[in-house]
């Protein structure tokens, strides 16, 4: 073989190695879902939640996570591989992942911990009334919490039935 053969063939196998380093380091695209579940479609602002929630007159759901929080995972992973949790999201609710705090002071009413969900009425109502198990935390579940989770969420449909 040629020396400007080998070097051809050389400069070839290195292009190839870096373009497979550089595929493996590139992540997947960042979405609004950040993992919560991709078939759902979700808001980008608490503003466009509160908005689409009146205009749809469907509850708002409002997910407060930060991503280097193991609770956080652990609740996202079981959320996301729950059927029925993703399709009343999916169907039912005005869905928003939040990893910063709003500016609205009703969505902490026991404090800005994470994970935690709270429910807005199509009214605008930020439903406090509706908490999961733990009374130092009102707003806050752990994977093993999902069938409270459910039961609240079929709650928050329940109430826009009823009161609105």
């Amino acid at each position: 073989m040629s020396q400007s053969a080998l070097s051809l063939l050389l400069l070839v196998t290195l292009s190839a190695s870096l373009t497979m380093a550089i595929r493996k380091d590139k992540r997947a695209p960042q979405t609004l879902s950040r993992g919560w579940g991709d078939d759902i479609t979700w808001v980008q602002t608490y503003e466009e939640g509160l908005f689409q929630a009146k205009k749809s007159n469907k509850p708002l759901m409002v997910i407060h996570h930060l991503e280097d929080c193991q609770y956080c995972q652990a609740l996202k992973k079981a959320f996301a591989n729950s059927d029925e949790i993703q399709e009343m999201a999916r169907t039912s609710f005005v869905m928003l992942n939040l990893m910063h705090e709003t500016t609205d002071k009703n969505l902490s009413p026991d404090g800005q911990y994470v994970p935690r969900i709270m429910f807005v009425d199509p009214s605008l109502t930020v439903r406090a009334d509706i908490t999961g198990r733990y009374s130092n935390r009102l707003y806050t579940y752990e994977p093993q919490d999902l069938p409270v989770l459910i039961e609240n969420m079929k709650k928050a449909l329940r109430l826009i039935q009823k009161e609105l």
